[in-house]
């Protein structure tokens, strides 16, 4: 579970660093070791969510566009924070499409990390 988490948030890194406009809070580019106890729970569930997708759909997740599989892990991040949170910030939950650029590629980038790691 460890293992997922730290590449799904290496893909959140990596992603805030090429996306984001300007220098990026802290917070966003923390170190796994750094990240809190709850963060990581959801980072690992929601890797393993993405790895699920793919695995069932037999790797046709390659054919959905950047802003489905955005899309996807977006959602399945925002019933994480649901999970963790019992009043979550409404920036924390926001809609797909209340959410800024930076962060929706950043979404799109880290489920194709998640996806070629199962080809």
């Amino acid at each position: 579970m460890s293992t997922d988490g730290r590449i799904f948030r290496e893909a959140w890194i990596a992603g805030v660093l090429k996306h984001y406009p300007g220098t990026p809070k802290a917070g966003y580019i923390a170190p796994w070791d750094e990240t809190p106890e709850w963060e990581r729970e959801c980072a690992a569930s929601v890797f393993g969510q993405v790895r699920d997708f793919v695995n069932v759909s037999s790797g046709n997740t390659s054919k959905l566009t950047r802003e489905q599989k955005g899309r996807f892990v977006a959602t399945c991040w925002i019933a994480q924070i649901y999970k963790h949170i019992e009043n979550p910030k409404p920036g924390y939950v926001a809609d797909w499409d209340d959410l800024p650029t930076w962060q929706q590629e950043t979404d799109a980038d880290i489920f194709e990390v998640i996806e070629q790691a199962q080809s």
